[in-house]
């Protein structure tokens, strides 16, 4: 048999042990022949796409963005009530409910104050492990349980959800539902998870997986609302005291908040939550689309060019609509997605770092993100080439205490809630290219979950860079990291440069890479004042007028030094000539750029490696940027050898 049938005897398969499942859920003994697949069913039921309804069945419903109260409980909203039969309609293993109710419960027993002053205090214990697709994970929890050290078959995902999406896996490679189901077993244990190593190729299948995890924790959180919804009315209908035990909800409706860089980024995670929504109606779909999307006859250059013209992680990031200030609330129902829907009545929260801090400035309170359950942190490594002070403001505001009531019935909210313990049950999943202090910073300091993190590790192969060019690495003495931008720069203007600047062949065609924006303003300043040298400058902020002419100004040799900052390669990505010397103030966040930079001068003519040189400045707090290059096998040693 071929390929082709293998394939389509497995989702025969699939789907018709899905169907015996299911046609349990009327308690009947047979199944139902609608449920059985045909091969002529088959492939009727893989035309239909598992992504975005279409445009002409989500009528347009225009809604406010703005942050008034809206009712909290998602029993006083009509068209999200449900009947018992659909809280009935599947059938679960026990352990799917259990999962979620030991973590996210009224009353979940790992959350003691023994186990809250450990997580304050840092009493972590660490455990490394290989995780299959993963490879190097590392656990750091106050309590390591061996058995959570690696993959567990049986995710704990809903059958209504985990059917269809097993369907699909079908369909991809060994490798891609690999990687998928590490991710959801690890997630399933509701443990913070730190992917500072996530390459382009399984970015959708992660954010697949992720999505399907915070949709199966809302499905979850929305079945134990209405069947408590259905026992205080049975007991009001029977004249008895309303059940004790109902606490299920937070103080407003929000509980998952997914921060992105990019509106580009917010269409591709819509994309990766409807995924598992099919058959549900999208409302103001296309005014998403309009907003989210690129304008109607704009033609991405990014997008259409030829594989090679521009790298490829430079594409990935930027094709699309590139705008960074965005929020958007969606809230689920039992059979659509309402786009732009108020926060308060929202489930999802979309959004930008500067697009929430502005919200909340606006109003002046960011209630909203009091009950956050799940936070997903997605492309942090482009988040960090932008303000990070609105990422860290984020992060501040979570799981505080309301200002304001919203019309939440006390009755009904967690206990944990109550004592102001969110913030030690919430799931936080990070995910990034690369690692860099910052998000390590936050890893350390700001995830509290009493269930415990995950950081997966990799492993650094060194770049490659053209052969024969004279690298010099540079390090200066720093005893601490609040002196560390200060020491750089004095040994900068005391040490390097003079030294640069009595060469004859190094003080002209020298490129200054500035991966710092405080450093890079620092450096210039000192340039415009003290330097007494032609120079050109390329920041983020420079025109496409003041681009052209620094550049060129560059290559003619009118101007000795040019002045590069990381955000601006980042954001521009302008291959530059004329460079024949290259002085990295310090190593870039991206590796890539390391190469890059060495591959410019042989853009011109007749250049060969001896004619470039390269110095490097570092410290010993450059290590994750100096692993990226160097690689994880050469670090170790080089740092030893280098730093004291």
């Amino acid at each position: 048999m071929d390929d082709g049938n293998n394939t389509t005897t497995k989702l025969l398969t699939l789907l018709n042990v899905s169907a015996l499942k299911l046609g349990k859920r009327k308690r009947e003994t047979q199944v139902d022949p609608e449920h059985v697949l045909t091969p002529q069913k088959l492939n009727k039921r893989a035309s239909i796409k598992f992504a975005i309804d279409s445009e002409e069945s989500s009528p347009e419903e225009p809604q406010s963005l703005s942050l008034d109260g809206a009712q909290n409980a998602m029993d006083q909203e009509p068209d999200s009530v449900d009947s018992l039969d659909e809280i009935k309609d599947d059938t679960d293993p026990q352990d799917a409910m259990e999962s979620y109710e030991s973590h996210f419960g009224p009353n979940p027993s790992i959350l003691t104050e023994e186990s809250r002053t450990a997580v304050d205090g840092r009493q972590w214990k660490t455990a490394r492990a290989n995780y299959e697709k993963l490879s190097s994970v590392v656990y750091t929890s106050h309590d390591i349980p061996t058995s959570l050290l690696k993959p567990i078959k049986n995710i704990p995902v809903l059958e209504r959800l985990k059917t269809p999406f097993e369907v699909r896996q079908v369909l991809q490679s060994p490798d891609e539902t690999q990687l998928q189901n590490n991710l959801l077993s690890i997630l399933g244990s509701h443990r913070d998870l730190y992917y500072p190593s996530l390459s382009i190729d399984h970015k959708r299948r992660a954010r697949e997986a992720i999505a399907l995890h915070a949709l199966d924790h809302y499905t979850k959180k929305r079945r134990r609302v209405l069947k408590n919804n259905e026992r205080i009315a049975h007991a009001k209908s029977a004249s008895t005291p309303p059940p004790e035990d109902v606490q299920d909800q937070g103080f407003t409706r929000p509980s998952i908040l997914v921060l992105l860089p990019f509106r580009s980024s917010a269409l591709d995670w819509l994309n990766a939550f409807t995924t598992h929504t099919p058959g549900f109606q999208i409302e103001n779909h296309s005014r998403f689309v309009s907003e989210y999307g690129l304008p109607p006859g704009v033609v991405d250059r990014l997008a259409s060019a030829e594989p090679g013209v521009y790298p490829r992680d430079h594409v990935e990031t930027f094709k699309g609509n590139v705008d960074d200030n965005f929020r958007v609330g969606i809230k689920m129902t039992r059979k659509s997605v309402k786009l732009f829907s108020e926060f308060y009545a929202s489930d999802i929260i979309l959004a930008s770092p500067l697009g929430l801090r502005m919200s909340i400035e606006k109003e002046k309170s960011a209630d909203f993100l009091s009950s956050i359950e799940i936070l997903i942190v997605d492309q942090m490594n482009a988040l960090i080439m932008q303000n990070w002070d609105h990422v860290q403001f984020v992060f501040s505001n979570l799981n505080k205490l309301p200002k304001e009531s919203h019309d939440a019935d006390f009755s009904r909210i967690k206990p944990w809630y109550l004592d102001g313990h969110s913030a030690y049950l919430r799931q936080s999943i990070m995910l990034s290219a690369f690692e860099t202090p910052e998000l390590r910073g936050i890893f350390n300091s700001d995830l509290k979950n009493i269930s415990g993190k995950v950081r997966i590790e990799k492993v650094w192969t060194a770049v490659q860079v053209p052969a024969s060019i004279d690298q010099l690495f540079t390090s200066f003495d720093c005893p601490n990291p609040k002196v560390e931008a200060d020491k750089r720069f004095n040994h900068f203007t005391t040490q390097l440069l003079p030294k640069i600047l009595k060469s004859a062949v190094q003080s002209v065609n020298t490129a200054i890479f500035v991966p710092s924006s405080f450093d890079f303003i620092r450096v210039h300043n000192y340039f415009r004042k003290h330097a007494g040298v032609s120079f050109a400058v390329l920041s983020e902020y420079s025109s496409n007028q003041e681009i052209s002419r620094a550049r060129q100004a560059f290559f003619t040799g009118k101007k000795s030094f040019l002045l590069i900052s990381e955000r601006f390669h980042f954001y521009r990505r302008y291959k530059i000539r004329g460079i024949r010397n290259v002085i990295f103030y310090g190593p870039p966040d991206h590796p890539q750029f390391f190469s890059e930079l060495l591959s410019f001068p042989f853009l011109d003519d007749g250049v060969d490696a001896t004619d470039v040189t390269c110095r490097i400045l570092y410290c010993k707090y450059d290590w994750f940027r100096l692993e990226r290059i160097l690689g994880s096998a050469a670090i170790k040693q080089f740092m030893q050898e280098n730093v004291t």
